[in-house]
């Protein structure tokens, strides 16, 4: 005889709910199947038609107490025949005799049919045909049923699919429990394999059940479902990620085979067949890519996603240690040994020539982990940009001037790098930090010879120096006339923010967190054959504030405090623009008080036309207290008070010049190290007497010292005080240049005489190397500069360098670029069609002669960039080629837009949030040149 069926209370409810409703006065029902509890009685309610209905329960295995059983129930309901008596166990149905029939339900013992039972439970009026023949699916329905509120409805027909995916949710966890729908992929699985309970529901449940999960999500999800849920069956759910990760990595490498078999034993019982690795490695991998770019972002989020993905594979690393796969897979592209194996790698050619490193660093990129490394992947680029520093020819300073320009515009940006590489790496690891340190200490063996030429050029420049004669170099006493006042004519109101010991390096890091959509930089327009860059001015002597900062704010050789400065900047405008009101802020007197931003005083200044200039002191207060003993780098909002400024100014309308008293140089001596014993010491870098090895000896107009003399070290370690984080004083090129950065809010206040400075010609060559070389995009470069953590906005490649200290590298043009003889560029065959001269009707600006030359400038300079260019240098190189001022280089950018896009195809579009203009050459060919492209 088969087996009778297992029973439990919810099945007699439904049962009962069922069968009750047609057998009115009936009190019996008989059951074809065993109870759940056998050998006891239970009793309950069950709501049939709006009421309650006293159920007991009771399994008998004779037809004696069957009987028994039927002639007590009665005895107990005579006051009361509302209750029920339900039967259930092993006598088969034709032992029971007539009289016992007749009082039950439909006169037989009910069978129990779980595919009409489970209909019931989801309120369909059918079932799935295919569920009829999967007990197992009938059984777990009728076993998980929620407690609160049973199973979700499922209309019409319940489909076989729909639930197994309510099954999944109610056994497993698998989705979310609060909806009826869930997307099932492989992220989902994974996750769940990941979850502490999860796996464990699944490796609890019956055989039957596993195997018929399994079989479902193999043809849902893929293959790499039944190799996961055999994991989860086995108690290894948590390693179904961390075993794709590493089955990767083993089927890529070189001895896939042999470690095919070491990967056999990992897995176990889980994998059936080795060929059933490759697809469970394929989902695993796509997973943790995903993972991975989420862990690419910014926020907390950010930090969750790369906590995760980390310690996936961190958990494959051990796991290949354990099995001694790690030999066999070597320098993967997705585990974190093989992050730290090409890291190492870079790190071992670092004393080298510039193009084994350069291969090194693009090895280290292509790793998956690259971003999630990103400041540990900044730090190795960065070391290749000095090695390629130290590859190319070291400039001669020709005067005094050209240094300080050089050291803006290059031996600044070392000196950066050199910050960034001082902190270390994030991996902690000892061959990767000696390598940095010997990278260092030669980088500071080239930067002493730089110092020391240009400190000769200095001790005899500065003997005959002044505002009348500076030799070609921008004095600090007249950067208010050369730099401040040019932005004051025809009423324009500038906003001038000293910045207290801010070096070149600093001044970088500074201005390349300054949104390009909002502040554009500018600079003199250069003579005939130069270029466009950035400013610097010369310190006086000694570097140090109540000399140099006295001097820069009263616009004359000057010394003393503050009262001195407030009294000499207002003089300076009163006497150079007849009368002009100007406001001079110290610390204290621009900070708002509790509920302002600012002091209402400064706003004030700001809303009125007077001149307004600030004076922060946070980079040289840091100097003395120890805060860059830590770190070299500097954000906006390091300094305090500065990105309110900006706002300000921004709102108000006015330009912004950024510029400092003077440098600094950082302690980077080792502890221990001793200050110099030296006479007549006055400061921290500058005292009387006679000059030693690393010191020079300097006299004349421009050295503010009693009698005009003065010894300056030029060598960093050099130091006659107490030891700080930083100093200043001496004759270095990081303490004597001082930045002048230029920025507007709009393209209508750039000055007459100035023009702006695109992205592409701030950062020097050898910085972005490679990436600028031709034939490629910017493309690599932006997002080389978005993934720096030092210098976020750099920019893009530089179209050139300061005299001197030029690398070999093809520079992009700003216009057309040269043509064979008899040939016309690009851009100028565009222009002369006839579909450009229909568009150009429509669109002011461009309708003459100047304005096809503009265009033909513009998309030539955009082809030789790869497709790329930022908005600035795509106006430079229109008003490069016709003289015709591009003040507005986004409004260029989108008349060129209106010009091109034909019928809205997008010949040239602006990218990244504007800060970008991408040209597709071939959709221009075919628009406008057809069939003669």
């Amino acid at each position: 005889m088969a087996a009778r069926p297992v029973v439990g209370r919810r099945t007699i409810e439904v049962l009962l709910q069922a069968e009750l409703p047609q057998a009115e006065g009936q009190r019996l029902v008989l059951v074809d199947a065993t109870y759940e509890d056998r050998g006891r009685e239970t009793e309950f309610t069950v709501r049939v038609d709006g009421r309650n209905r006293r159920v007991h329960l009771t399994d008998q295995d004779s037809l004696l107490g069957i009987a028994d059983a039927w002639q007590r129930h009665r005895t107990r309901t005579e006051a009361d025949g509302d209750g029920v008596l339900v039967v259930t166990g092993q006598v088969p149905a034709d032992q029971l005799g007539w009289s016992l029939r007749a009082h039950a339900v439909r006169h037989r013992p009910l069978s129990v049919d779980r595919a009409e039972i489970v209909k019931q439970l989801f309120g369909a009026a059918d079932l799935d045909a295919r569920m009829s023949g999967e007990r197992w699916l009938l059984d777990a329905l009728l076993e998980a049923e929620p407690v609160d509120g049973g199973w979700p409805r499922a209309g019409a027909v319940l489909t076989r699919d729909r639930a197994i995916r309510a099954l999944l949710k109610q056994r497993l966890q698998l989705g979310d429990t609060a909806s009826d729908t869930l997307d099932l992929d492989a992220d989902t699985l994974f996750t769940w394999s990941r979850t502490p309970t999860g796996p464990a529901s699944y490796a609890a449940l019956a055989a039957a059940e596993r195997d018929g999960i399994a079989k479902w999500l193999a043809q849902a999800v893929g293959p790499a479902a039944a190799t996961l849920m055999g994991l989860a069956a086995d108690g290894r759910g948590h390693e179904a990620l961390p075993l794709g990760a590493l089955a990767s990595a083993a089927l890529s490498s070189p001895s896939a085979e042999a470690a095919g078999f070491a990967l056999g034993t990992l897995f176990g019982p889980a994998l059936s067949s080795f060929e059933e690795l490759r697809p469970f490695a394929d989902a695993a991998t796509g997973v943790l890519t995903r993972w991975i770019a989420q862990a690419e972002g910014s926020g907390p989020q950010r930090e969750g996603a790369r906590r995760r993905v980390l310690d996936v594979l961190h958990h494959a690393d051990r796991l290949a240690t354990d099995a001694r796969l790690s030999q066999l897979i070597g320098a993967d592209r997705l585990l974190p040994s093989g992050y730290r194996a090409r890291l190492r790698h870079l790190a071992g050619l670092l004393d080298g020539p510039a193009g084994p490193a350069e291969a090194a660093l693009r090895e280290l990129t292509e790793h998956q982990l690259s971003t999630v490394h990103a400041d540990s992947t900044e730090t190795a680029r960065t070391a290749v940009r000095l090695v390629r520093w130290l590859r190319s020819p070291l400039p001669a300073v020709a005067s005094v001037a050209q240094g300080v320009q050089t050291h803006m515009t290059s031996s600044g940006w070392a000196d950066l790098a050199v910050s960034v590489l001082a902190e270390g790496d994030d991996s902690r690891d000892a061959v990767v930090s000696d390598a940095y340190e010997r990278l260092i200490g030669a980088v500071r063996e080239r930067r002493a010879r730089l110092d020391e030429a240009f400190a000769d050029r200095l001790a005899v420049w500065v003997e005959s120096a002044s505002p009348q004669a500076p030799g070609g170099a921008l004095l600090i006493e007249n950067v208010l006339a050369e730099a401040v006042a040019p932005l004051a004519r025809t009423g324009g109101r500038p906003l001038m923010l000293v910045l207290d010991g801010m070096s070149a390096d600093v001044a970088v890091q500074l201005a390349g967190e300054l949104d390009p959509r909002v502040w554009t930089e500018v600079v003199p327009k250069p003579r005939a054959g130069e270029e466009a860059t950035r400013r610097a001015a010369v310190s006086m002597l000694p570097s140090v504030t109540k000399i140099s900062r006295t001097s820069l704010l009263c616009g004359q050789p000057e010394e003393g405090g503050q009262d001195k400065e407030r009294a000499g900047f207002s003089a300076f405008w009163k006497r150079r623009h007849r009368g002009r009101g100007a406001r001079l802020f110290h610390k204290g007197g621009y900070e708002g008080p509790p509920g302002h931003r600012l002091a209402p005083e400064l706003l004030q200044a700001l809303a009125s036309d007077d001149i307004v200039g600030v004076v922060l002191n946070t980079i040289d207060d840091a100097l003395d207290d120890g805060r860059e003993g830590a770190r070299g780098r500097w954000r906006l909002g390091d300094i305090a008070k500065m990105s309110d400024l900006l706002n300000a100014a921004r709102d108000y309308g006015r330009p912004v010049v950024l510029v400092s008293d003077h440098g600094h140089v950082l302690d980077r001596t080792p502890r221990g190290h001793q200050q110099t014993a030296a006479e007549g010491v006055r400061g921290a870098r500058w005292r009387t007497g006679t000059p030693g090895d690393g010191e020079i000896a300097v006299s004349g107009p421009r050295v503010r010292t009693r009698g005009g003399r003065a010894v300056l070290p030029w060598r960093e370690d050099l130091r006659y005080t107490s030891r700080q984080a930083g100093y200043h004083g001496g004759a270095s090129l990081a303490e004597v240049t001082v930045p002048v950065i230029t920025l507007v809010p709009s393209a209508d206040l750039i000055p007459e005489g100035w023009t702006l400075l695109p992205a592409e010609r701030i950062a020097p060559g050898w910085w972005h190397g490679e990436e600028a070389t031709p034939g490629t995009t910017t493309e690599h470069a932006t997002a080389d500069a978005s993934r720096d953590d030092t210098a976020a906005a750099v920019g893009e490649p530089a179209d050139g360098e300061a005299a001197g200290d030029r690398d070999t590298r093809p520079e992009p043009p700003t216009a057309a670029a040269p043509q064979s003889a008899g040939h016309s560029s690009l851009g100028e065959r565009i222009v002369h069609t006839d579909p450009y001269k229909a568009q150009r009707e429509f669109v002011r600006g461009v309708q003459d002669a100047k304005g096809d030359k503009a265009v033909a400038a513009a998309l030539d300079a955009l082809v030789a960039a790869g497709g790329k260019l930022s908005p600035g240098a795509v106006a430079a190189a229109a008003q490069a080629a016709t003289g015709r001022s591009q003040r507005n280089p986004e409004r260029f950018a989108t008349v060129l837009e209106r010009l091109l896009n034909i019928d809205g195809y997008p010949v040239l579009q602006l990218v990244e949030s504007g800060r970008t203009v991408q040209l597709n050459k071939a959709l221009l060919e075919e628009q406008f040149l057809g069939d003669a492209a």
